[in-house]
């Protein structure tokens, strides 16, 4: 282990939680993207998230931050690699706050690295499937769904719904079905047989469908890159 790798293990060790475990599928399915150091060396790039996301990572981040505003409270559920998380904490300002929560302390680490300075931003080891209070003006989920076995799917869903104050929203940006002519849907198959598991559920059950009470939100859904991304927002009635 080099000196740098020696000196990220121990500050992750100063951001762990005992009462927050690693689940099974993360260690056995994605060890590789986001539980070593080297993975966050080579994957926590714009240019290399960009890559993955066939060069709409811009796009889908700009669509995000357009639904924010300053001084809003966000909840961002699950680090995201390359700089959604430093666009969303300058975007609420000082005035407002983001909370970002992860279940693996390696990438509370590397998230606290890069939002240096921002005290208004917490970062923390904690589970997305946790029911928090509703306080938030946006609960943001991106690229998380699609990684998570069919039973969480709906626990995060229900989470995320969860913690959205009255008028607020939540917003999930994930994989979709491509159109049948799309050229990279034969390819998306196949990375999802070979490295998502998970994700091919996406292209058949609707978001709004994996939430327990979807009669409390007004839902909207929009697709993108020729239906292989969605933004889906649900909006709290303000009651």
């Amino acid at each position: 282990m080099s000196d740098r790798d020696a000196r990220f293990v121990r500050a992750v060790g100063k951001v762990g939680n005992p009462e927050t475990a690693l689940p099974d599928y993360l260690e056995r399915t994605y060890w590789w993207a986001y539980l070593r150091p080297a993975s966050i060396r080579i994957f926590d790039h714009k240019v290399i998230v960009s890559a993955i996301l066939w060069g709409q990572y811009r796009r889908l981040s700009d669509t995000v931050l357009t639904r924010i505003a300053g001084g809003n409270r966000v909840l961002q559920l699950a680090c995201v690699y390359g700089d959604l998380s430093q666009r969303l904490a300058r975007q609420v300002g000082p005035e407002g706050a983001l909370d970002i929560v992860d279940v693996a302390p390696i990438q509370i680490a590397n998230i606290r690295r890069k939002l240096v300075g921002m005290d208004w931003v917490r970062a923390s080891v904690a589970d997305a499937t946790t029911t928090r209070s509703g306080s938030f003006d946006c609960v943001l989920s991106f690229f998380l769904l699609h990684e998570m076995p069919d039973p969480l799917k709906r626990r995060v869903v229900d989470a995320a719904l969860a913690a959205v104050a009255p008028g607020g929203r939540a917003m999930f940006v994930d994989y979709a079905c491509p159109l049948r002519w799309h050229p990279l849907r034969p390819v998306m198959a196949a990375v999802f047989a070979l490295l998502e598991p998970y994700a091919t559920a996406m292209w058949h059950t609707p978001i709004a469908a994996l939430a327990s009470h979807p009669q409390e939100f007004s839902w909207t859904r929009e697709t993108r890159f020729a239906g292989l991304f969605q933004v889906v927002i649900a909006e709290r009635f303000n009651v």
